[in-house]
């Protein structure tokens, strides 16, 4: 079997180099979850907070050394990646501080002497998670769903399997239970043909459309318990009383973080046109100030893509865009050099048939779709497979709420750029998932919610 090899984006040079997990290996894992969920589950909830606040500890002490892991893997630029560490550490405080209060039997009024509802884990929960966010996208889910007493393998990306190892041994050195948290250096298909297993009672999916349509048949095929977050292409809506300096700003800081691969990330601008050529303008203006280059720079803003294949889906999108009429307003693209560095491409003059409003622009290539009021715009925003989040501008805020309800998506920023928290649930409809992350929302979804009733 070939060795699981990463790559350093900004020099295209392999980093490091793994062993894939035979089938002996990967069973022992399964059998010492279950074995460690036993204990686990049984534990009072205090003692599973304290070994949260150990595990936020760490990560606290360790950020700078795990920022640069996340950057020598991916290519996230270091100002971005050691917050990601930091914003995990906070996830499990969050939990920690509240998973008393989260599995706190419920009593129902009822007419018998005694009726209510416990919370109880599922038990060995597979998180299948992508590499964009390396950290954030495991610890996010591992966060409650540990805190409620369930045990976690995790099938990382293969781009990223240093920082699935690093993540493997925050938990061993904040002193959890042996099994509890494990990381499984396999492939895809083989983290598939897991789900059928007794072992296995639940799955969390973080990824793309295909992946997670095999994810989900496999779990409901075996009436597993799923979870799956897809990816988006969220709409951008300036109307015409926006303030387009703050706007501008944020679209720019939204589109192209982490290089534009980020689920979450605004994909499509969708603009009226009483105030599209000035936004444009605003756009355009703060785009080239966004500094490109070496990640480990604290100065860079933007850092490479993750591999070359990523570059050529985006000029293939983009040529698809300029052939059927779009303008290039800020000319961009692949950088020469080592690395696979992309600047920004932003276009105007977009229509519905082009592959950026199409697809999800997985890198930093922005579309701007010009329309004549508001009903167009939501017409435009809900004109997509997708439905993660969505942003709002507008100055009139109870017009700006009404409209964003109209919007078909799981999370919506208003004059704002939604981002994930521990109190807010996180997931999306339509073609980007099914069910929640974080808040009481994603907690459930790994517990079994037992009604009794006593006579």
């Amino acid at each position: 079997m070939d060795l699981i090899t990463s790559v350093n984006p900004a020099t295209g040079v392999p980093f490091q180099q793994f062993e894939p997990y035979d089938e002996s290996t990967i069973g022992q894992a399964v059998e010492r979850a279950g074995l460690a969920f036993e204990d686990w589950r049984c534990l009072d909830v205090s003692e599973r907070s304290d070994y949260l606040l150990n595990v936020a500890s760490v990560m606290q002490k360790r950020k700078n050394e795990l920022g640069e892991l996340i950057t020598s893997e991916m290519g996230k630029p270091i100002k971005q990646s050691v917050p990601e560490v930091e914003k995990c550490a906070q996830m499990f405080e969050y939990f920690a501080r509240n998973a008393e209060r989260l599995l706190e039997p419920e009593v129902v009024e009822t007419d018998l002497p005694s009726s209510g509802i416990s919370f109880e884990p599922m038990g060995t929960v597979l998180c299948i998670k992508p590499w964009n966010f390396p950290f954030w996208q495991v610890l996010s889910a591992a966060s409650h769903v540990l805190a409620g007493g369930n045990v976690i393998l995790l099938k990382h990306s293969s781009y990223v399997p240093g920082c699935a190892l690093a993540i493997e041994g925050i938990f061993a050195e904040a002193g959890l239970p042996e099994g509890v948290f494990q990381t499984l250096l396999i492939d895809g298909p083989t983290a598939s043909g897991l789900i059928g297993l007794d072992g296995i009672d639940a799955v969390s999916f973080t990824g793309g459309l295909p992946a997670g349509r095999t994810v989900a048949e496999a779990a409901a095929r075996n009436m597993k318990k799923c979870v799956c977050e897809l990816g988006g292409s969220d709409p951008f809506i300036v109307l015409e009383d926006a303030d387009l300096g703050e706007a501008a700003k944020v679209a720019a800081a939204g589109r192209f973080i982490n290089a534009g691969q980020t689920c979450i990330a605004s994909k499509r601008f969708i603009v009226t046109d009483t105030i599209a050529e000035e936004f444009t303008a605003r756009f355009v203006e703060q785009t080239r100030d966004k500094m490109i280059g070496d990640p480990l720079d604290p100065n860079t803003d933007i850092g490479p893509l993750v591999r070359n294949g990523s570059i050529d889906l985006l000029e293939g999108q983009v040529r698809d865009a300029v052939a059927k009429g779009s303008e290039v307003v800020l000319e961009g693209g692949r950088i020469p050099g080592p690395g696979y560095f992309f600047s920004p491409v932003i276009l105007s003059g977009v229509t519905r048939d082009m592959k950026v409003m199409r697809e999800e622009t997985f890198g930093p290539v922005a579309p701007i779709i010009t329309v004549k009021d508001e009903d167009e715009a939501i017409r435009c925003a809900n004109d997509t497979d997708f439905g993660l989040g969505a942003s709002i501008w507008g100055k009139d805020p109870n017009r700006v709420r009404q409209l964003a309800g109209d919007i078909q998506a799981g999370v919506v920023g208003v004059n704002g750029f939604f981002t994930p928290q521990a109190d807010l649930p996180f997931g999306g409809v339509k073609m980007s998932g099914v069910g929640r992350e974080l808040s009481h929302f994603g907690f459930y979804e790994f517990m079994n919610i037992k009604a009794m009733k006593i006579y």
